[in-house]
């Protein structure tokens, strides 16, 4: 063998391992990078949205938050019925979430897939994750369409 195909096999060897090494090093940070399941934004005021951002994360969800100062705009932004509104609004896969939704019932949302906008728990009822206190009232998780078409998605009857 001449020493000159000695240093062209070196070469390809040596390719090779850096193409292995530099590809081998980057896999585990391309394929452990996740985005968040729930984006939220609310105000960065807001105690009790902080309270159910606490309640998504303890049930799986991974969750990024995003102040706004003017949570209207972004309501009607995303296009959220006025008579549907909350503190506020989070995206997850395709969909809109209003208020303090529970963390099973987006679960349900994203596995069965229905076609809605969103889900929506108007107001802030005591008891509903994130408004936890002394009481516990009941209230209603609604589904809401496009079009305006609200239906009850599940209730809690505390």
């Amino acid at each position: 063998m001449s020493v000159r195909n000695g240093k062209n096999i070196v070469k390809k060897v040596v390719g090779a391992l850096a193409g292995v090494i530099l590809v081998g090093g980057l896999l585990p940070i391309s394929s452990g990078v996740k985005a968040a399941d729930i984006v939220v934004y609310k105000s960065p005021t807001c105690g009790c949205c902080n309270a159910w951002v606490d309640h998504l994360k303890e049930n799986g969800f991974t969750v990024e938050t995003k102040d706004r100062q003017n949570m209207s705009k972004i309501k009607d932004l995303m296009g959220v019925p006025q008579n549907l509104r909350s503190c506020h609004t989070a995206e997850v896969g395709g969909y809109l979430l209003e208020g303090h939704v529970p963390a099973d019932l987006i679960a349900k949302m994203l596995k069965d897939k229905p076609q809605i906008k969103g889900l929506t728990v108007p107001g802030m009822p005591m008891g509903s994750p994130g408004m936890e206190g002394n009481r516990k009232d009941p209230y209603d998780i609604l589904a809401f369409k496009k079009g305006g078409e609200v239906q009850i998605y599940g209730s809690r009857n505390q």
